[in-house]
């Protein structure tokens, strides 16, 4: 096993992954949905769009500071450790290496789509670019 999927596994352990089709149900409790994928991805695949609550674009090498409610370079929505942060990128694997960063960071409340944007494509949350 490459070194990368053994760091893969080892955050994907620790993460209660959610499946596509929860990602509504945790929006209308208050989850926020960060998209990590970079803007070529976004403009390639489609955009999130409309869904019933909150969805911020958080491109990856940014993402930790936006999150963190300590840093002076957080986002609004930054206010505490309680927060919940799913995380998004193209096919899930990304985003489970970005959710356990922010995991680190005490957001234990932080987790991934399994599947990423194209499982939300699928399981018919979003509709197709």
């Amino acid at each position: 096993m490459s070194r990368i999927d053994t760091l893969l596994d080892a955050a994907r352990a620790r993460l209660q992954r959610m499946p596509a089709a929860e990602v509504p149900a945790a929006l209308h409790r208050g989850a926020l949905l960060v998209d990590i994928r970079p803007a070529a991805q976004r403009a390639q695949e489609g955009e999130v769009g409309e869904l019933p609550g909150e969805t911020l674009v958080i491109e990856r090498n940014v993402l930790e500071w936006r999150c963190d409610p300590t840093s002076d370079a957080r986002l609004p929505q930054a206010t505490g450790d309680d927060v919940e942060w799913v995380i998004l990128c193209s096919e899930g694997y990304t985003s489970s290496l970005a959710a356990a960063a922010l995991q680190d960071l005490g957001l234990h409340r932080a987790t991934d789509v399994i599947g990423g944007y194209h499982a939300l494509v699928a399981a018919g949350v979003l509709e197709p670019a």
